[in-house]
């Protein structure tokens, strides 16, 4: 029996969470105008919103706790909390701007049904 090295390698886990080159971009240009290098995107997901979930976005320069998860891209961080990380696991951060708006969007594979806003969801359970 022949024993093929590849085949003793685990797969690579699905990334948890990923952020756009436009995100990363965005992020970068909102720490640059606020002058502050240590800011830091922070996703939260709380409970409300029209559809029962919210995504709540914020820059801060908080002291990470041991809970929270973060993803990097260009210099730019994304920090969510382990039960939000539940709720927005194998999503993507994305920056958009068009004629009437311009904004950060989830892309979340998990979300059942989403309200016209795109800041809130549901999921099943």
């Amino acid at each position: 029996m022949q024993i093929n090295e590849q085949s003793l390698t685990p797969p690579a886990p699905p990334a948890q969470f990923s952020l756009t080159e436009s995100a990363a971009e965005r992020i970068n240009y909102l720490k640059n105008k606020d002058s502050n290098p240590n800011l830091r995107f922070r996703i939260v997901v709380k409970g409300g919103g029209c559809s029962g979930f919210q995504y709540e976005f914020s820059l801060d320069s908080n002291i990470l706790a041991y809970t929270d998860a973060v993803f990097a891209l260009h210099g730019a961080e994304v920090v969510i909390d382990d039960v939000s990380l539940g709720l927005v696991a194998g999503s993507q951060l994305d920056y958009t701007e068009d004629l009437s708006q311009a904004g950060f969007e989830i892309k979340n594979p998990q979300a059942t049904a989403s309200c016209g806003c795109g800041n809130s969801f549901s999921v099943a359970l």
